[in-house]
């Protein structure tokens, strides 16, 4: 470690003092923690993410910990009253037990379905999908990861044969000559990023940010693009054809390691900049500036986010800015290429071992039978017994009390009233439910309706792994023990399994079969290396990755096959992950938003996120802090279309769409485009945004279209 400070290896194992990490995005910002006289503190650490930087919400991280609103015992529905009521570990685990026994009886395995969470530690989210699996044998399991990461994971599977978000070290970014950022605002949402943005810029570098609002880092552009929601991919397709016309494409890095090229050159063809304009409303000086920028540059970056994303179309819309880094001979060079920006603070680890639908450990396909014997030896289970691939988080979400859906749900690091499209809808499927279980910290909006709440452990009490934005693995260490009554996800994992076990009739234990919670230990470091072993051979393998080769560095980056080999900050210099080591081309055309405007619902409504909050809101909105900087949410529209509603700066408004509403403060702002609304979605009540977002999602990766549908905004007559 850098700073030499103590750490703790096991939980429970109080230091005054620990290096560890931010609980919050993929950054991962390294951090000190120190406690004294019972308060914890958060303290600078060098590390090459940040390296020294935190932002405000890494800076009261720890006020959590102590929170008065903290839960620390388990909470059970009263079945007379309807209230949420203290109860004992015994109690609610039987409560769970029997609840998931009765269900399963009357319904079949897949009646009870499992939903994580990007935060989870890797050892978490292993487990979990472990637990659904082996415990359950239920097909239904997903993550939240879904509604985060999954379209530029399949556009990268797809295009390189694997799904690591940046394939290049963070400090890539400050060595480009251009860098080109779609539909990210980091200096909102991560800023220590930003310092290698501003190292960038000062080596004489150009930067490009293609997004719909005059965003944070849209104000730091050398150029600044500004498409209507829903149109990157014609921008991506643009752009491609005016580096094929202006003889831009490394014709020999194409020849050499890709394949597909031709098809591609044929279908942006037709992608004149003029109909690109038309369709988006970026000039076509600004297009061929980019173009430019890029197609010149010794090296280039072309990054995308959420943006781009959270579309019904997101992979396509991946997949053309894929194309264009893979026209100009990106990937694979050091301070070039194409990567994509994770979210939550586990979102790359949280989707490579287990809790996605199709996967198991180690970005394995379930339906693949080598994949399935090798995990299946690791698991001591037979490989028949593994249920297949489930469905897509929010496929999974909607079917949720159905007659053909699961009537049970288990939910460990998640807030879906709050982060789900068409929320009202959602939470209705939760009202719908025989029973509801919530692992958490804080009654979220989803914990309030649990019929069971169990009380976790936070960040800084329980030790793990997390895998940031670069795929480099890091250590999480516990700085103290839980409160008294609070227990690990592990912990709350296995002895559920243990219960399952004992009372399930029809798997009795084998002849010399070791104690059931054998199959799943509470010790994350032995966890670890059991993922490490199921792992192994797989696209994230973490073989070669110890907790005490982490400790020795700075993080190990996955692939990492053997203890004693190198690991791999710099993915595909010689080959990409596909059977012949080439790239794929994929020919990817613009469709219009699954929803289109109309003179009932004339404006467009994208969401994103602000500084002081984040994701749900469920931690950050309990920070006086941040809720000084953030209070509430609101609605930003332009001045012309204020002045059009006859809407006033503060002056409440209603966002309607066919799926429901949101009520908050009108902000006036010349930032986002006349035609088009933004509001946060850290909020839930009546400012909920996501009460107004469209459900229809990405055939390939399951996304829903967060970013965009048909509004309306009505000003709200106050009494």
């Amino acid at each position: 470690m850098t700073d030499g400070a103590q750490t703790a290896t096991r939980p429970g194992r109080t230091t005054p003092e620990v290096a560890t990490h931010c609980p919050y995005c993929a950054l991962q910002c390294g951090m000190t923690l120190r406690e004294e006289g019972g308060r914890v503190s958060v303290h600078p650490r060098q590390f090459p993410t940040n390296r020294g930087g935190l932002c405000q919400k890494g800076w009261t991280a720890a006020e959590l910990l102590d929170h008065p609103e903290r839960l620390t015992t388990p909470l059970l529905r009263d079945p007379a009253s309807g209230e949420l009521r203290p109860a004992s570990w015994d109690a609610a685990l039987e409560r769970i037990v029997t609840g998931i026994r009765t269900v399963q009886a009357g319904h079949g395995r897949d009646a009870v379905a499992v939903f994580g969470g990007g935060g989870l530690t890797n050892e978490k989210a292993y487990a979990l999908g472990k637990f659904a699996r082996v415990a359950l044998r239920t097909r239904h399991i997903d993550y939240n990861g879904r509604f985060c990461m999954s379209s530029a994971a399949a556009a990268g599977m797809r295009a390189f044969g694997v799904d690591r978000g940046l394939p290049f070290p963070l400090a890539d970014l400050g060595q480009a000559d251009t860098l080109l950022l779609v539909g990210a605002n980091p200096a909102e949402t991560m800023p220590p990023l930003v310092r290698w943005l501003t190292e960038q810029r000062q080596r004489g570098g150009r930067l490009i940010v293609v997004d719909p609002r005059v965003t944070a880092t849209a104000r730091q552009a050398d150029l600044h693009l500004q498409p209507l929601p829903g149109t990157d991919l014609a921008v991506a397709n643009a752009l491609l054809h005016i580096a094929l016309t202006e003889g831009w494409v490394d014709k020999e890095y194409v020849d050499a390691r890709t394949t597909g090229f031709e098809a591609v050159r044929r279908s942006v063809a037709g992608w004149w900049p003029a109909r690109a304009e038309a369709l988006s409303g970026v000039p076509v000086a600004d297009l061929e500036a980019t173009a430019r920028a890029l197609g010149t540059a010794g090296r280039a970056v072309i990054l995308t986010a959420r943006g781009a994303e959270q579309h019904a179309k997101g992979v396509d819309t991946v997949t053309g800015f894929v194309n264009l880094a893979l026209a100009l001979g990106l990937p694979g060079r050091p301070g070039s290429g194409y990567g994509c920006l994770t979210g939550q603070g586990n979102g790359q680890g949280g989707r490579e071992h287990g809790q996605k639908a199709d996967q198991l450990p180690g970005y394995r396909k379930i339906d693949d039978p080598a994949a399935r014997e090798h995990v299946a030896g690791v698991w001591g289970v037979p490989a028949d017994e593994l249920p297949g691939p489930g469905v897509p988080a929010y496929q999974l979400l909607d079917s949720l009390g159905t007659p053909d859906g699961p009537k049970a749900l288990l939910v460990f690091g998640s807030n879906p009233v709050v982060s789900a499209p068409r929320a009202a809808r959602i939470e209705g499927r939760l009202r719908d439910l025989d029973l509801l279980v919530v692992a958490d910290f804080l009654l979220s909006e989803t914990a309030a309706l649990a019929d069971v709440v169990l009380p976790t452990a936070q960040w800084a009490e329980e030790d793990g792994t997390m895998t940031n934005l670069e795929g480099r693995v890091l250590r999480r260490r516990a700085l103290r023990q839980p409160p008294p009554g609070v227990r690990t996800d592990l912990a709350i994992l296995a002895d559920l399994a243990a219960r399952l076990r004992a009372s399930g009739p029809d798997t009795p234990p084998a002849p010399g079969e070791a104690d059931p919670t054998d199959r799943f230990p509470t010790d994350p470091e032995v966890v670890f290396t059991e993922l490490r072993r199921a792992s192994a051979g797989g696209l994230a393998d973490y073989a070669g990755v110890s907790w005490e080769r982490i400790d020795a560095a700075d993080g190990v980056f996955w692939p990492c096959p053997t203890e004693d080999g190198p690991d791999t900050p710099r993915l595909f210099a010689d080959r990409f992950a596909t059977p012949d080591g080439r790239a794929r081309f994929h020919p990817v055309e613009h469709r219009p938003a699954a929803e289109e405007v109309c003179a009932e619902y004339p404006l467009h409504f994208t969401t994103g996120r602000v500084l002081a909050q984040y994701q749900s809101g469920t931690q950050t909105r309990r920070v006086a802090a941040l809720r000084r900087a953030a209070p509430e949410a609101f609605v930003e529209l332009h001045p012309d279309l204020a002045g059009r509603l006859g809407v006033g700066d503060g002056e409440p408004v209603r966002v309607v769409s066919r799926r429901g509403e949101l009520r908050a403060p009108a902000r006036l702002s010349p930032a986002i485009r006349p035609d088009t609304v933004f509001a946060p979605f850290h909020w839930g009540g009546a400012a909920r945004a996501n009460s107004v977002t469209n459900d229809a999602v990405d055939p390939i990766s399951g996304m829903p279209e967060f970013k965009i549908c048909a509004v309306r905004v009505e000003r709200v007559e106050e009494p």
